[in-house]
């Protein structure tokens, strides 16, 4: 079977889309940077995922581009790479920050210079902000001074909001592989079991089936962790009665799908039942808003509504949606102060958690918004907790 990935000559598109931007935004260059944890906008255009050094692209008005790796990275990126350039610098070096003395390497001028970008008083926007390092952003001014930059993360968020088919395929089936590690967790979880354990069952099941890393760190928790928003499994024991909180995820060509829901490691009774039910209730309301035209802190504004009318705003964290897309969580998020309508093949993560004194649960699934509503792109969620019986 065909192996599911976006085509080479949609990198080219992309590179093209982004130069008529910059040419309506009166930008020369764009600058964009990413690391191993975040690597969505330089892969965005490249295909290149970073090891322990950091990389970037530069894109200019004119629609060239190439990519920028560290100094242990030139053949790594020459060979992972979709754009014909590769360029080595010192600036996206790793954190051990040595110094290699005897490299030849390349400069941003070098860069800009093989693009065709000239001058001295350049416009040029960078993004993101977040995931360029204080070293490379000094490296930029020092090779520019005269330039005017602009922080452009929103050019990114242009170009990424809206899916095409291949990208829309490449989540479809890191959504699938989520769900058969799900069964399979589900299938062989047992008190005095850890958490990592089960960590591990998932990891088994998702590169058997063809996912080419996590989506996002395997989410196994138990009890108490289950209030953690974002946490890390551990090696506690499960035990009889517990709650358990599963996120599990893989990632197909860079695309990054999870789901997640609550099982019980026995009976749900009382108003531990009760609050799983609620989340499910809010979970379920979110996605019947989810429609083109709709604007997205409207609802933002109902979700949290739900939660006060039912009692529940104390145990809110945050707002109903999210963006996925290359990174389980990007922009834009959907909270109150949103005000920007939902466009079709919109992809978002409808997310919905409630934390308590002793436990917290999600419901999370990936959705695709159309014109009359949206589409589920996982498989579809358990109306009520699992409760195992072991």
């Amino acid at each position: 079977m065909e192996r599911i990935c976006i085509p080479d000559y949609e990198y080219k598109d992309r590179v093209k889309r982004c130069a008529a931007i910059l040419r309506r935004e009166g930008l020369d260059a764009l600058i964009v940077n990413g690391n191993e944890a975040d690597y969505a906008n330089p892969r965005y255009f490249s295909g290149f995922w970073p090891l322990f050094e950091r990389c970037g692209v530069v894109i200019s008005a004119a629609g060239d581009a190439a990519l920028l790796v560290g100094p242990e990275s030139r053949e790594f990126g020459a060979d992972r790479n979709k754009l014909d350039r590769v360029f080595c610098l010192k600036a996206y070096r790793e954190g051990a920050n040595p110094t290699y003395p005897e490299l030849k390497a390349d400069s941003f001028q070098d860069v800009f210079r093989a693009l065709g970008i000239t001058g001295q008083h350049l416009r040029i926007g960078i993004a993101s902000f977040l995931d360029t390092s204080v070293t490379i952003y000094q490296a930029i001014l020092e090779a520019f001074p005269g330039a005017q930059f602009r922080d452009s993360g929103d050019i990114m968020t242009e170009l990424r909001s809206i899916k095409s088919d291949h990208e829309l395929a490449c989540l479809q089936e890191g959504y699938r592989l989520a769900d058969l590690a799900t069964q399979q967790v589900i299938a062989e979880i047992r008190p005095g079991m850890t958490e990592l354990q089960m960590v591990g069952v998932a990891q088994r099941v998702i590169y058997e089936n063809g996912a080419e890393y996590e989506g996002l760190p395997m989410y196994v928790f138990s009890e108490a962790s289950t209030r953690h928003a974002i946490s890390r499994s551990s090696y506690r024991r499960f035990q009889k009665g517990d709650i358990v909180q599963l996120n599990l995820s893989a990632k197909i060509d860079g695309y990054s799908a999870s789901i997640g829901y609550p099982i019980c490691l026995g009976k749900l009774e009382g108003q531990r039942r009760e609050i799983v039910q609620f989340c499910r209730r809010a979970h379920q309301w979110t996605v019947e808003q989810v429609k083109a035209g709709v604007m997205a802190g409207d609802i933002a504004k109902g979700f949290y509504k739900y939660y006060v009318d039912h009692g529940f705003a104390e145990n809110f964290v945050y707002g109903p949606l999210h963006s996925t897309g290359m990174i389980e969580v990007e922009a834009p998020w959907a909270e109150t102060i949103s005000m920007y309508p939902l466009r079709p093949n919109m992809t978002y993560q409808a997310d919905t958690f409630i934390s308590c004194p002793t436990f917290g649960v999600r419901w999370e699934k990936g959705i695709v918004v159309t014109e009359d509503g949206c589409r589920v792109l996982s498989p579809e969620l358990p109306e009520f907790c699992p409760e195992l019986n072991l």
